[in-house]
């Protein structure tokens, strides 16, 4: 017995199994990193980083170095148990070698190496190496020390013996291959924001991370987070009131399923719930997030009905009830996760919901019995949302009548389009009746529908639906999609499949858009999750020449544009646009010499746009909604908590730590109209 329990627990090249080679990879990078821009090379790192995640759950690494080095290079260092080294009986090869140069090979398949990970499955650190124009892993193990070279995945040696080591452990160094990927410099914010993250979901793990890639002193940060997932809500919650001041958290075993939950009440508005299968986010959740939220509403119901504060007549709070205001952090290790998609976006083990809904029922059930003050304020929370529910179901009924999501009574102020193909029509949601005049003459009324706003529409972090939809511009809005709202929402309803917010490059401008961007983040977040919500890029100024007009978008361009033009910065020959004569005439002098109508000619115009009024229907397409030529930038929302941290803190009630960013930003900010 005791040998068989050796036999299953040692990792050495037996526990590493080949699945099928690596000459795929290069051909076709995107099947295997998502794409190969900013968001693929930044894959690289995950990847790595993921065998070392490995290593530390499975209890072998306590410590994790990343550092960003000169010339786009990367290194990842882990105090594991290092990579096998011995030769592996299938391949004919190192371990090592095996692991880097075969894909879908390593400790993950039943050959007793881990008995959870969170990395592709063996795939990962193959991948780095195929698409790295050089990678060395240095391997400690069982007192000696192990390296190799690699270029584009080819060994460029034999695994070679340096010497003795102490310790163990494993590094690889690798750099992108600039004929794969289209970006090649890292997000410093991007990473430790991944990295953070990382250390609240793997408890005492302690993760530094170095950016020396310029001569200055290098920036290092090192995250370790003994609380673990309760050190999350305590980040998630910094700058919020809460309502239970104890965090509830659950760490159980259940059936090789490790379940760990956290969750605290504030009294926002919106819920932030974020769910984790062997530490891998699952933005679309799945079945350990089925069981938590089935769990969750059950419990309360049942304390609320047992102390009486629920009534026999009285409604059961439902679902949406128990969330409003509710953050919480899910997190299961199990030893074979089964995900939806290549993306792993939603867990599908079955039985993983059971473990969930009972162990996190009984622990929350003696939580709620434990600190009856606590449980009190959470209730009262769930029972005012139960109350903002009915009234908002009731504006719901009143306002958003079935006929008109169907087309049926379109808001009066909406311009919209002949085509009734979802995919190929655009709703323009434009600042102000004079842009909003403009937008409606130079559009393709094919495919564009315009939909002016009148001033600044309601700020929706602070209001519950009932008074979201008794503000007209948010009814307009709502009624135009045709989707519907919040729990309500249905994608397939779209009437247009690219929502484009078009607003004035001023402050005013500005704001409007954050208010917008803050509806759609807060109720329409599904659309937004979707790719079909867009950021209009009117241009800053007109650049003129004689005949010749050019339209800069920003301040670079513009002064590029005066260069090409033949002019340069502060000189005579540029100067700002102005009326002509009186009444904007133009006036002509008769006796004017050819020589001066040339130096005329040769002057440069600049006319700074303030406004998306001061363009002509002409001059509004032109630049700004012909799909030919104009720029739109895509939101996207890569973490979903991270954006939610930044809108109640920019749109909160909370005015601390929205003057702490103003003031920390505040030098950076460009073209600020005063």
């Amino acid at each position: 017995m005791a040998k068989e329990e050796i036999k299953k627990d040692s990792y050495g090249a037996d526990s590493i199994t080949v699945l099928e080679g690596l000459d795929p990879v290069r051909k076709r990078p995107g099947m295997y990193i998502g794409s190969t821009s900013a968001a693929g090379l930044h894959h690289l790192i995950w990847e790595v980083v993921d065998n070392s995640i490995d290593e530390a759950m499975a209890g072998h690494a306590n410590e994790i170095t990343v550092s960003l080095l000169p010339d786009g290079m990367v290194k990842v260092e882990d105090n594991g148990r290092g990579i096998p080294v011995e030769k592996h009986k299938v391949t004919g090869v190192s371990a090592l070698e095996t692991v880097l140069t075969k894909l879908h090979a390593g400790g993950k398949f039943g050959g007793g190496g881990y008995k959870v990970s969170g990395g592709l499955h063996g795939v990962g650190v193959s991948v780095v190496n195929a698409l790295s124009t050089y990678l060395k892993a240095e391997v400690h193990r069982e007192g000696k020390a192990w390296y190799q070279e690699y270029k584009i995945g080819i060994p460029q040696t034999p695994i070679k013996l340096v010497g003795p080591a102490t310790g163990s452990g494993t590094t690889i160094t690798f750099k992108a291959d600039d004929t794969i990927f289209t970006e090649l410099e890292f997000n410093w914010g991007k990473i430790l924001d991944r990295l953070r993250q990382q250390s609240y979901l793997t408890k005492g793990i302690t993760i530094n991370v170095i950016d020396a890639r310029h001569d200055h002193r290098p920036k290092k940060y090192k995250f370790h987070f003994e609380g673990g997932i309760m050190s999350y809500i305590r980040s998630l919650h910094r700058n919020k009131s809460v309502k239970n001041e104890t965090i509830f958290y659950l760490d159980k075993n259940v059936n090789d399923t490790k379940v760990e939950v956290a969750l605290q009440y504030n009294d926002e508005y919106n819920d932030t719930v974020l769910s984790f299968a062997n530490n891998i986010h699952n933005p679309e959740g799945g079945t350990h997030l089925i069981g938590f939220r089935t769990a969750l509403t059950r419990t309360l119901n049942n304390y609320a009905r047992s102390k009486n504060l629920l009534k026999e007549k009285d409604e059961n709070l439902t679902g949406e009830d128990v969330r409003e205001g509710l953050t919480a952090i899910i997190s299961v290790k199990l030893p074979d996760p089964q995900f939806e998609g290549q993306t792993k976006g939603k867990l599908g083990n079955a039985e993983t919901k059971g473990y969930v809904e009972q162990s996190f029922g009984e622990s929350f059930a003696t939580f709620l019995e434990e600190h009856p003050k606590e449980a009190e304020a959470i209730v009262s929370k769930c029972f005012l949302s139960a109350q903002a529910r009915l009234a908002a179901r009731t504006a719901r009924a009143t306002i958003l009548r079935k006929g008109a999501l169907e087309g049926m009574t379109l808001p009066g102020k909406l311009s919209d389009c002949s085509s009734r193909k979802a995919e190929e029509c655009e709703l323009y949601i434009v600042e102000g009746d004079s842009a909003g005049g403009s937008a409606k003459q130079g559009r393709n009324r094919r495919f564009q529908a315009i939909l002016p706003l009148r001033g600044k529409i309601l700020n929706v972090e602070r209001a519950r639906l009932d008074k979201m939809l008794a503000n007209n511009e948010i009814k307009n809005i709502v009624i135009a999609l045709g989707t519907n709202i919040d729990d309500q929402f249905d994608l397939e309803k779209l009437r247009y499949h690219r929502i484009i917010i078009m607003t004035d490059a001023d402050i005013d401008g500005s704001h409007i858009r954050t208010l917008l961007l803050t509806l759609f983040f807060r109720h329409f977040k599904p659309l937004v999750e979707a790719g079909h919500m867009y950021i209009a890029q009117p241009p800053l100024y007109q650049v003129k020449k004689g005949t010749a007009i050019r339209y800069a978008y920003s301040e670079d361009e513009k002064n590029k544009t005066i260069e090409e033009f033949g002019g340069f910065i502060g000189s005579e020959e540029v100067v700002e646009e102005t009326d002509d004569g009186e009444n904007g005439e133009i006036i002509i002098d008769e006796e004017a010499t050819k020589e001066e109508e040339k130096k005329k000619n040769s002057r440069i115009h600049i006319q700074r746009y303030k406004g998306l009024g001061e363009m002509n229907a002409e001059q509004l397409w032109e630049t700004t909604m012909n799909p030919d030529g104009r720029i739109l930038k895509q939101v996207t929302v890569e973490d979903a908590a991270k954006a939610d941290q930044m809108f109640d803190m920019l749109m909160g009630d909370n005015v601390a730590p929205r003057k702490n960013f103003i003031q920390t930003h505040a030098k950076k900010v460009k073209n600020l109209d005063i």
